[in-house]
């Protein structure tokens, strides 16, 4: 296994729900001078800076608030920073956030290569850093805590050939995330490897397809515009979309010409917007990641490390250049059937935010 210097400091062969090694980790930011490690000696309070890509999304900002009151009721401080989807201002910020001596850094990156600077800045001052939720490629990480982002495409993908078992060819429209998120490229992944074979049977035609740069429904908007202008109303069955922000803006285009809620639409994040659509008829699933479960594990590792505690990892996920140790949870799929039973029933959004006031 590919390690960066003085992160892992034992492997243990254990069986878990993932069936995978557990890697333990110990947080020492790859330094190697001992200087470093004991002026950063464990505060009382630890201090955590979180540096986020955006907080436009709603779904970063669930993130954001439960990763704080985490951190905070384990007598940690956060110093949170976004980068508005600007590489070089997390750059900035994660300079700033070093500057002000913070114990770890958790970053969500814009772009998870062009974060490896930024990482690779932390390392120089002795700082142990995770990449939350997306892989920062090229540097060595000390912990990756995500969902199994690779399965959310394979649930996606199933979904539509599950739903739709008579559409032969069944006929897609695949919008994919941001070409610079590591997530875009697993969740493309998953899809093709549960599609990659019909494909070459010909049970499943990609009539169109494009990448949504930066994730922004406006961009999901004008792929799903252009296929439905060059390909006709009758041309496709459903819009694989990675998350719910470009699903959104597919639907946009399908109620332009009198499509929405006949064609079937998949989604990510359980985004409140989409759940609401998804009651409308209009999105037809979603995939629920329990953020709240996320960040806790993300700032109870931050939290470990600060204090220079042992920290157990469930996998290794490889970033091109290193086997990092990482924390990856489970995903579900939600529709209409079931959405009371998993968002709803676990808090993560209330009954009356997504269905008003109806009964």
């Amino acid at each position: 296994m590919n390690c960066p210097a003085k992160v892992l400091v034992g492997l243990v062969v254990a069986s878990c729900a993932l069936s995978v090694v557990l890697g333990l980790v110990l947080a020492r930011g790859g330094s190697n001078s001992t200087a470093t490690d004991s002026a950063r000696a464990p505060r009382t309070t630890p201090l955590i800076g979180l540096s986020l890509a955006t907080l436009k999304e709603e779904r970063w900002q669930s993130d954001r608030d439960f990763f704080v009151a985490r951190a905070e009721s384990l007598g940690a401080e956060v110093l949170v920073q976004s980068a508005n989807s600007d590489d070089t201002r997390q750059i900035a910020d994660i300079q700033s956030l070093i500057s002000r001596r913070v114990d770890v850094l958790v970053i969500v990156p814009h772009n998870g290569a062009a974060m490896a600077k930024g990482v690779a800045l932390a390392r120089e001052a002795g700082v142990p850093v995770i990449a939350y939720d997306r892989l920062i490629t090229g540097e060595g990480l000390d912990l990756y805590v995500t969902f199994d982002n690779r399965q959310v495409g394979r649930q996606q993908a199933q979904f539509v050939l599950d739903t739709l078992p008579d559409a032969r060819p069944l006929r897609l429209i695949r919008i994919y995330g941001a070409k610079t998120d590591n997530n875009a490229v697993l969740f493309k992944q998953g899809q093709d490897d549960v599609l990659d074979p019909l494909i070459a049977s010909g049970r499943v035609v990609v009539v169109h397809e494009d990448w949504a740069t930066d994730w922004r429904p406006e961009n999901a908007k004008r792929i799903a515009n252009a296929a439905i202008t060059r390909i006709g109303a009758n041309g496709f069955d459903a819009v694989l979309a990675s998350n719910d922000g470009t699903a959104g803006g597919a639907i946009q285009a399908l109620l332009e010409d009198g499509l929405a809620g006949k064609k079937l639409v998949t989604g990510q994040d359980a985004e409140r917007a989409a759940l609401q659509r998804i009651v409308a008829g209009t999105q037809t699933m979603t995939i629920y990641k329990p953020l709240k479960t996320l960040a806790g594990l993300g700032a109870e590792a931050a939290v470990k490390f600060a204090r220079r505690q042992v920290v157990v990892a469930n996998a290794a996920v490889n970033n091109g250049t290193f086997d990092v140790p990482a924390l990856l949870l489970p995903t579900t799929a939600v529709t209409k059937e079931n959405l009371d039973a998993t968002v709803i029933a676990d808090g993560f959004h209330s009954r009356e935010s997504i269905y008003g006031t109806a009964p």
